[in-house]
């Protein structure tokens, strides 16, 4: 069984910046895709962020030069640093872990934390 835990969502202002974690228990950690992606209230889930277990990353156009991902696999933690923050950056935000090398589709990602809220004032 595989857990995800997602931690370090919080209020800030535009502009302002927050690191979210997810720690990661029973999987092979170094061997998967992470990935973050976030939901707005009435809104799809969509992607935010992956790094495959080569180091390779990719992001959605809104975030980029904005956020970074990035793993620490003694840890078998994921981290996601944002910067820049936006009131349209306001969301639930979900670890998630996928098989495959490259992917933003949410049905190719499998297991998914309970989400943190993260919130953004004008």
């Amino acid at each position: 069984q595989v857990q995800l835990e997602e931690s370090g969502g919080g209020l800030v202002q535009a502009g302002g910046s927050l690191r979210l974690s997810c720690a990661a228990s029973g999987r092979t950690f170094r061997s998967y895709t992470m990935g973050w992606f976030r939901q707005a209230p009435g809104q799809e889930r969509e992607f935010v962020a992956a790094m495959n277990w080569s180091g390779g990353t990719w992001y959605a156009e809104s975030v980029k030069g904005r956020f970074t991902i990035s793993r620490d696999n003694a840890k078998s933690t994921v981290y996601l640093q944002m910067k820049s923050l936006k009131p349209e950056d306001t969301a639930v935000y979900y670890c998630t872990t996928s098989f495959y090398y490259r992917s933003s589709l949410r049905s190719q990602y499998d297991y998914w934390g309970q989400g943190t809220q993260v919130t953004v004032s004008s």
